[in-house]
């Protein structure tokens, strides 16, 4: 995912290498702090791969104080991981990385996620669409150190085809 001024797909953009790894069944049975020291270990074993396929050396990782991934050498880097996945990308502009398992949620989530027209943008089913568009929309808040708590301000604005569709934040266009 990347900003791009007109939002068109044909534009030439750099080539990226999202790596998605899985969990095993034993690491899904850890708890608390261990599963999470596993998880973000084993999710930067994903930017390592992200990375070498890039052509990028890794260096040494630091966030900010909020837990935001920080630039090194002009490459930005976001991971992500859930009990059965983890996911990690590295990039030469600001990027983001979502993964979610596809399981039922409440309506309200569903109305806190997007607006009545984003939803009529697709006739899609409403949870495959529910978790394009949220791991769509928190990919670009991780990419801009945001929070989830503008979420809302986020907009899907069009959808291009089955893998594009275009997000408006703060009148930031983001080709996703």
């Amino acid at each position: 995912m990347e900003t791009i001024p007109n939002a068109k797909p044909q534009n030439p953009r750099p080539i990226l290498f999202p790596v998605i790894l899985a969990v095993s069944d034993k690491e899904q049975q850890l708890k608390g702090r261990e599963k999470v020291t596993f998880l973000s270990k084993h999710a930067r074993q994903a930017l390592e791969i992200s990375a070498k396929k890039s052509h990028v050396q890794l260096c040494n990782l630091k966030k900010d104080k909020k837990g935001v991934p920080l630039p090194f050498n002009g490459n930005y880097w976001s991971l992500t991981h859930k009990s059965e996945y983890v996911a990690a990308v590295i990039a030469s502009a600001p990027i983001g990385i979502d993964i979610e398992k596809i399981r039922s949620c409440s309506k309200t989530l569903f109305r806190k996620t997007a607006r009545d027209s984003e939803w009529e943008l697709s006739d899609t089913d409403p949870f495959i669409l529910f978790y394009r568009y949220w791991t769509s929309k928190e990919s670009v808040l991780k990419a801009l150190g945001t929070g989830i708590m503008d979420l809302s301000k986020c907009r899907v604005i069009r959808i291009i085809d089955n893998n594009h569709l275009v997000i408006d934040y703060r009148n930031q266009k983001w080709l996703i």
